[in-house]
């Protein structure tokens, strides 16, 4: 491999004539309402970053659904595209390890790397703390797998506990924590982050911030001063871009989001843009090496 690669950390698929979205008839999504396949994927990515070009996916769970994550572990199995697969299973069931045991040893279990539960849409403030949780991710830290954490902002105070009592299991947050950024009002986020930051095996996808900005109106300008808080918090070597397609359709698309951190990231050396576009989920997720290290000589625009 001769040309330096990107890493989509974070994309999602769904063939709705095979398994049901139900969260897709929600009416504020009724335009990613259809099937998205990993076709459409390589048609739309075609915006490159700092003169990178797609080269490989992590595809991530929706549903609370065994079947999905199997589903999708098939499908990485089948296509090259798609180097790594976030699943789902029960992390409340007792039979935990055994669900995990299974998937790895089923039709592309090689793929399973993490495992994510939509905590985002839990009332308990405490779930993440849950001893039956707990037990769950013991087994996920048990099975080598890691851990995606998806909370919003006012949740970050659990993801907080969850790195302090689990020192060895590699966590990412998921859309760095979805920052209010439609509403400007990112203080209280900023001080979890800096919190969840100190503690080393917690790294950071750059994702999903333009569904938390105002979905039509959007400029660079309304990402920046969160993007400016990750690199300060994380430092480009514990963060990975991450499209949140097709789910960004909803805010500008893939194309949008990749010029807007194409223009972000002006200036920074050539080692510190491979960690954030392949680097660091490369390490992460354990995909197959890519080039594009470089040296620390400073990318311009």
């Amino acid at each position: 491999m001769n040309a330096p690669v990107l890493v989509d950390a974070h994309h999602h698929l769904w063939d709705l004539a095979h398994r049901p979205q139900p969260w897709l008839d929600d009416p504020g999504v009724a335009m990613i309402r259809r099937t998205f396949t990993p076709d459409d994927l390589r048609s739309t990515a075609t915006h490159p970053i700092a003169g990178r070009r797609l080269h490989g996916t992590v595809v991530v769970q929706c549903i609370a659904e065994v079947a999905e994550t199997e589903d999708l572990l098939a499908l990485a199995e089948r296509d090259p595209l798609i180097q790594a697969v976030v699943g789902w299973a029960d992390l409340t069931s007792p039979a935990v390890g055994d669900v995990l045991d299974q998937l790895v040893a089923g039709p592309g279990g090689e793929y399973l790397r993490s495992l994510r539960h939509l905590v985002q849409g839990e009332t308990d403030p405490d779930w993440l703390q849950r001893p039956d949780v707990e037990r769950g991710l013991r087994a996920v830290q048990d099975r080598g797998l890691r851990y995606d954490v998806l909370v919003r902002d006012h949740q970050l105070v659990q993801a907080i506990r969850l790195a302090a009592r689990f020192p060895d299991l590699p966590q990412v947050l998921d859309h760095a924590g979805k920052p209010d950024i439609a509403r400007r009002d990112i203080a209280d986020w900023e001080r979890g982050i800096r919190v969840l930051a100190g503690h080393p095996q917690v790294v950071c996808k750059v994702s999903g911030l333009i569904t938390e900005a105002d979905h039509t109106h959007w400029t660079t300008a309304d990402i920046r001063p969160v993007w400016d808080v990750l690199v300060s918090a994380f430092g480009p070597e514990r963060l990975m871009f991450g499209s949140d397609w097709p789910v960004a359709n909803l805010a500008g698309g893939w194309n949008r989001w990749a010029a807007t951190v194409d223009e972000l990231l002006t200036g920074w050396s050539d080692s510190d843009v491979h960690a954030l576009l392949a680097g660091t989920a490369t390490a992460f997720y354990g995909l197959p090496p890519v080039a594009g290290a470089g040296d620390a000589t400073t990318r311009t625009a």
